[in-house]
């Protein structure tokens, strides 16, 4: 079969733009009924702010986190209160004077007022076989971890391991730490137990618990095994 080449190109018409289009609807990429296509989960859409919006954002945060009011912040920007309240709301464009006069206020460079606007979304990607392998204290030996990505930013931090137990690896039901955990076994077969009950895993099981409860592998039924683990838990301040 010949491949068209670039000269091609001039024999496509409308009627076959319009088929291509027809068929990208068909296959369910285009919006139903005018609205966005979602996943499975239940998580919030997320609304993205115009630059009005975004800095009215932050001078709210601002403004409260030094605990003044509206009438107070105003009067220091050398603003009215009716001005200011319509930027906290995002229904204007403050001029740069207003922004220059609101940082002095503030005490804060006028760049913040923009970083929500400017923010970046986190993205990890990690090439198959390049995960970092974590060696921490207490580490079972013939349990190794390979981290599969890390999140910069937010309030909640995602580990996502690839645990792989050699055949030297011995058993341990007793890791405890804070926040979720959900595990789903790729090859091999172990007994998990997670706080008095012991669950049998085989490839495509899976288990979420509350890793708060002591929990570990405690038979390795079939060596080597290898299952990815996701822990969730909350950022301390300041990590």
């Amino acid at each position: 079969m010949s491949k068209a080449g670039p000269a091609d190109a001039s024999h496509i018409g409308a009627s076959d733009i319009g088929a291509t289009l027809d068929g990208v609807k068909a296959a369910g990429f285009a919006e139903a009924a005018g609205e966005p296509y979602t996943t499975g989960s239940s998580a919030a859409a997320v609304s993205d702010l115009t630059l009005e919006q975004a800095i009215g954002v932050q001078v709210r945060q601002l403004r409260r986190r030094v605990g003044i009011t509206v009438s107070e912040l105003a009067a220091s920007a050398g603003l009215s209160g009716g001005m200011l309240s319509k930027i906290e709301n995002g229904q204007i464009s403050p001029s740069l004077a207003s922004l220059q006069s609101l940082a002095a206020a503030l005490n804060v460079p006028i760049t913040t007022f923009f970083s929500t606007f400017e923010e970046k979304r986190d993205c990890s990607f990690v090439k198959a076989g390049s995960g970092v392998v974590i060696e921490r204290r207490g580490t079972k030996s013939g349990h190794q971890y390979a981290l599969l990505g890390h999140a910069l930013g937010g309030n909640v931090v995602v580990e996502p391991y690839l645990i792989t137990l050699s055949k030297d690896a011995a058993p341990y039901p007793a890791f405890q730490h804070e926040g979720t955990e959900f595990i789903y076994m790729l090859s091999g077969e172990v007994m998990y137990r997670h706080g008095d009950q012991s669950y049998h895993l085989a490839p495509g099981d899976a288990l979420l618990f509350d890793s708060a409860a002591p929990h570990g592998p405690e038979k390795l039924l079939v060596k080597p095994m290898m299952y990815l683990s996701i822990i969730t838990h909350t950022r301390e301040a300041g990590g």
